[in-house]
């Protein structure tokens, strides 16, 4: 990646069918044979927990190269007090761009303007390999936990402001944004809009396996 050659904005109108082609392209087959993130970006725009602002996409040479979008989620104490935090995903790479910093200038602009916003914490659910460089953690070096005190490998937390999280017992709730994911039939409907393409397997759905299906014991 050359010295800033891209701009940062927030995603238009008129880019949506641009970004829900390139989040196509960059999850096609790589945590389950074909995708549903594309979906998911398209009905996360109406959803109460979407937070435009940070609606951001990377634009190179007159092309949008990179997309990432982020919902509200919630951290709720032992005593049922919530915190309104955020959670970001889809975070889509053109393949011919990835792993050339690309996403990295992306997340780093999201999390600038997130704290201007006024938010201190991020959780996502992610591969630890892609995120622990970009300052997230651990979900259990925190104490942050879903029901049950179970504590995923893949529950990776982030402090905006340092020192937010002190350590008590904190259960992530996230939005329900994600449950349109849930409806087979409407994905395959909306992904039928695109140009065919192969559904298959490779190495990388057995590793989101086994993150996504693996906890962190005492």
């Amino acid at each position: 990646m050359k010295e800033r050659d891209y701009i940062i904005r927030q995603e238009t109108k008129a880019d949506h069918q641009t970004v829900e082609t390139l989040t196509r392209e960059a999850f096609w087959n790589q945590s389950v044979p074909g995708c549903n993130e594309h979906y998911f970006v398209h009905t996360m725009r109406q959803h109460p927990d979407f937070v435009p602002e940070l609606d951001l996409v990377l634009e190179r040479e007159g092309k949008i190269i990179a997309s990432v979008l982020y919902t509200h989620s919630w951290l709720e104490d032992q005593a049922g007090n919530r915190h309104r935090i955020l959670t970001f995903g889809p975070l889509s790479v053109h393949p011919a761009c990835q792993r050339k910093g690309y996403g990295k200038a992306l997340l780093e602009e999201s999390f600038r303007r997130a704290k201007a916003l006024g938010y201190d914490v991020i959780v996502i659910f992610g591969n630890p390999d892609n995120y622990v460089s970009r300052g997230f953690r651990s979900c259990k070096r925190y104490n942050v936990c879903l029901e049950g005190d179970i504590f995923p490998t893949a529950l990776l937390v982030k402090e905006l402001t340092p020192g937010t999280l002190n350590s008590r017992k904190l259960c992530y709730r996230e939005s329900t944004a994600a449950a349109c994911c849930e409806d087979a039939e409407a994905v395959a409907a909306f992904d039928a809009q695109f140009p065919p393409k192969e559904k298959g397997w490779q190495p990388s759905q057995e590793e989101f396996y086994i993150h996504s299906h693996s906890v962190i014991g005492w």
